[in-house]
């Protein structure tokens, strides 16, 4: 049986941070002050790029990220054609069906554990894709559950800031499928997952 893949979706700067790429405002949380710092690397290429990477498909989210999705999407389906289409399956132990119901973003499914995510996984249908979500997306890590990233490598490094790759990150090995690099300097990569880490002894 074929699984449906979860593909990691990121803007990450250099050391790894990719804590409110988008806007000041995006997430404050941890005194975080440099929300927006993708916006001085945007570039007619990279614009094209995102317009494959937005294609839609399914997408599995944290709380705070559904939360913010939901505020500015359907509002700005423009940019983002079909994002109220697609099933939105978002991942918290606090919210309920009925908050859910009460934010009114169609199409939005609760799972509540890494147990549902693998169920998903099993069941029918495209594969997902995962944006922002920095606490899921360290868990589906530590779990093997990624299968693929889309890395946006953004030439900077901000020193503090909610990280891709933190707490506990299990070893794994991952291989290049495609990349570019943008007028303004942002490598966007396609790593697939590759198996187990393999050592050997360099110049032997």
């Amino acid at each position: 049986m074929n699984m449906r893949k979860l593909i990691v979706l990121s803007f990450i700067t250099l050391d790894g941070v990719i804590q409110a790429p988008g806007g000041p405002e995006e997430d404050t949380s941890d005194g975080f002050i440099y929300g927006g710092w993708t916006a001085p690397y945007q570039d007619e290429a990279s614009g094209k790029f995102m317009e494959k990477l937005l294609k839609p498909a399914d997408l599995l989210l944290g709380r705070k990220t559904y939360g913010i999705f939901a505020a500015y999407w359907p509002l700005h389906e423009d940019v983002w054609p079909g994002i109220s289409d697609v099933t939105k399956y978002v991942v918290s132990r606090t919210l309920k069906k009925s908050d859910l119901i009460a934010i009114g973003w169609k199409n939005s499914v609760l799972l509540e554990s890494l147990a549902d995510i693998k169920e998903l996984k099993k069941s029918e249908g495209s594969d997902i894709k995962i944006w922002g979500s920095s606490n899921l997306i360290q868990s589906l890590l530590q779990n093997d559950l990624v299968d693929e990233l889309w890395l946006l490598i953004n030439p900077l490094t901000l020193g503090k800031g909610k990280k891709l790759f933190d707490n506990g990150t299990i070893a794994a090995a991952f291989k290049l499928a495609e990349s570019t690099v943008t007028p303004s300097g942002v490598i966007i990569a396609n790593y697939k997952r590759a198996g187990e880490v393999r050592t050997g002894t360099v110049g032997t």
